[in-house]
């Protein structure tokens, strides 16, 4: 009664909005489970008229009192009538199921069990190897967090006619290699959940350093991650180091949102405000940390995971940044990138000193990229201010987003 009565005092378009979020892709996972990946675009079809339908019902006749059951109702009906009415649907999908469609009884189970194991299976059926990460990416993007083509395009900074294109080479790769609905054998199993460990992770980094809508976070999407990601440690034969590590990499960086608005880490970490950190999700990350521990598989995910551990550590001490460049020197050993390269560079002026690091910072020579030249702005913000400004203002022009350039200008603001 008490979440209906939240329910009602909701406007309905908040609510829509939030239930788009979480039930979009429960749908489509469970009629995708009921049909096969070969109908996919099905699926998807029904839960996107599901709540085109609810938008217009509920904007003149109000909120149902239970909305998400509400919304289960109108998509099993949706899958049933279009069985029943039509003949040539029947003729494709009946060929492709073991049992025959025999009557208008069909039963599709919305239940809470059956719902979670046909998104850990379509997760799975979406990062298959057959697939490369741009479609497994753009998949889970539409499949599992409804996003829009325009939305989709955004944040591959491409055009719409690219994604259509994508997701279409991606869907038929599915036909084509006759791809099921369910979790990989034992033997496979460590190789698969690193597929969708990483289109995970790349899913969350999507949202926390979005290129779209102009917008430096974009929290639905890192909250969506993580509770794919949750998904995976809830199941026994899912549940591994990686997975955990992963997920406390993302209580740690969701600890500090409300902090966050437009800044860019680690550049201006030291301006938040910590008592706007979330300590239940940063008690979070730690539990999952210490579960990441079991085994001898160091990954990047551990060593990212120990980085915004620290990072949730309010002082900053010498020793904190010492321990922060010791994982950076780690992690560039596992796998390069000039993102965590331009961050060692960050940490060595705190944990040692800014001449060391502008040294440094010059041997990377990332001459494309914009936070490559704030980060030299920032190093000699103290020796050379007209050194400093020339360089935020070729960061300026570099940067593609926003979201970016405002950041750029605010610290462009601040110098005398």
């Amino acid at each position: 009664m008490e979440r209906n009565f939240i329910y009602l005092e909701m406007n309905p378009n908040t609510l829509l909005s939030n239930l788009y979020r979480t039930e979009f892709r429960k749908i489509v996972a469970v009629l995708t489970k009921h049909y096969g990946l070969r109908h996919v675009e099905t699926a998807e079809d029904i839960a996107s008229e599901t709540f085109v339908i609810a938008t217009e019902t509920w904007g003149k006749k109000g909120l149902p009192p239970n909305p998400t059951a509400w919304l289960y109702a109108v998509a099993k009906n949706k899958a049933k009538d279009l069985i029943k009415r039509d003949l040539i649907w029947n003729e494709k999908i009946t060929a492709d199921l073991n049992e025959p469609i025999a009557n208008e009884e069909v039963e599709i189970d919305l239940s809470p069990q059956h719902i979670k194991d046909s998104e850990l299976q379509m997760l799975f059926a979406l990062c298959h190897p057959s697939l490369t990460t741009e479609m497994q990416v753009g998949l889970a993007l539409r499949l599992l967090f409804g996003l829009s083509i325009e939305e989709i395009a955004d944040a591959f900074l491409t055009n719409k006619e690219t994604i259509n294109k994508r997701l279409f080479r991606a869907k038929e790769k599915l036909r084509e290699e006759n791809i099921l609905l369910d979790l990989p054998a034992d033997s496979e199993m460590e190789v698969r959940v690193d597929a969708v460990v990483l289109t995970i992770y790349l899913l969350f980094n999507e949202g926390y350093h979005s290129s779209s809508h102009n917008a430096g976070l974009r929290k639905e999407i890192c909250l969506q991650a993580l509770q794919l990601a949750y998904l995976l440690s809830e199941n026994k034969s899912t549940d591994l180091p990686t997975v955990n590590a992963l997920i406390a990499l993302m209580c740690f960086h969701a600890s500090r949102f409300e902090a966050r608005s437009i800044e860019v880490e680690p550049l201006l970490l030291n301006n938040q405000d910590v008592t706007l950190w979330d300590q239940q999700l940063i008690r979070t990350g730690e539990m999952y940390l210490n579960k990441a521990a079991i085994g001898i598989k160091l990954t990047k995910y551990h060593l990212e995971a120990a980085i915004a551990y620290w990072h949730t550590q309010p002082t900053d001490s010498r020793e904190k940044w010492r321990q922060i460049l010791n994982y950076y020197n780690m992690l560039l050993q596992i796998e390069y990138t000039p993102v965590a390269a331009l961050n060692r560079t960050y940490a060595l002026a705190k944990a040692e000193s800014t001449e060391a690091a502008i040294q440094e910072a010059f041997k990377l020579k990332l001459e494309n990229n914009h936070w490559y030249f704030a980060l030299l702005g920032h190093l000699h913000i103290e020796s050379d201010v007209l050194l400093a400004r020339n360089f935020f203002e070729k960061s300026l022009v570099l940067a593609r987003s926003e979201s970016d350039k405002q950041v750029i200008r605010m610290k462009i603001s601040t110098i005398n």
